[in-house]
């Protein structure tokens, strides 16, 4: 029998296990080794900057859970421009350590590329790796198409290799790939709004994503 994944918005109390879950299931991936190549303190760097843009959906975005914490999705409401983190130099000194210069450029890769118009920004998808290809991931996306249909807004993405094939079942289109400068490669994605096929792929100007993308 099919089992239902029951979904819920996140409350204040659930930015700390959400940050682990990402960061557990990005430790293992190429970005995340580019990020921070120290293997024994990759998972906590990890968590540690995740958390500071968990917090920070909480006040600009939303953030949705499965019931069993197992799976998360975190998205910012790009109607408007929006700040970055409070005392964000600051957070990821402390967070990254001497690994900060390698987010930094990631940060500034991705706000290269990413649309100016207003538009719902998807920065996280995560699966906790123990339960992947279980459902999870995919009620999530759907849960997150119902919400994008009901404000009729296009929607962004980057997700790393092999990422697209979930996010296209959901109505995400691929734009041209991403390469970090000695690094690994990420694939934009995009989602149109019910009125609108097109979306800008070169912006003129950048806008403050950071680099909050590389886990979709």
């Amino acid at each position: 029998m099919e089992t239902v994944v029951r979904i819920r918005a996140a409350r204040w109390a659930d930015k700390g296990p959400v940050a682990e879950l990402i960061a557990d299931a990005l430790h293992l991936s190429p970005l995340a080794a580019w990020l921070v190549p120290d293997l024994e303190r990759r998972r906590q760097v990890l968590t540690d900057v995740v958390a500071v843009w968990v917090e920070h959906a909480l006040f600009f975005g939303d953030i949705h859970l499965t019931g069993d914490l197992a799976a998360a999705i975190v998205g910012f409401h790009r109607y408007r421009p929006i700040p970055p983190p409070a005392n964000y130099r600051h957070q990821l000194t402390e967070a990254a350590g001497a690994h900060a210069d390698r987010f930094d450029l990631l940060e500034s890769v991705l706000s290269a590329k990413q649309p100016t118009e207003p538009h719902y920004h998807l920065a996280f998808l995560a699966v906790r790796p123990d339960v992947q290809r279980s459902g999870r991931g995919a009620a999530l996306l759907a849960h997150h198409r119902s919400r994008l249909d009901r404000i009729d807004l296009p929607s962004w993405a980057a997700v790393p290799p092999g990422g697209e094939r979930l996010l296209a079942r959901y109505g995400y289109i691929p734009r041209p790939p991403i390469t970090v400068p000695d690094g690994p490669t990420l694939q934009p994605m995009r989602h149109n709004a019910h009125r609108s096929s097109a979306m800008p792929v070169n912006p003129s100007r950048p806008v403050d994503n950071r680099w909050q993308d590389f886990h979709a």
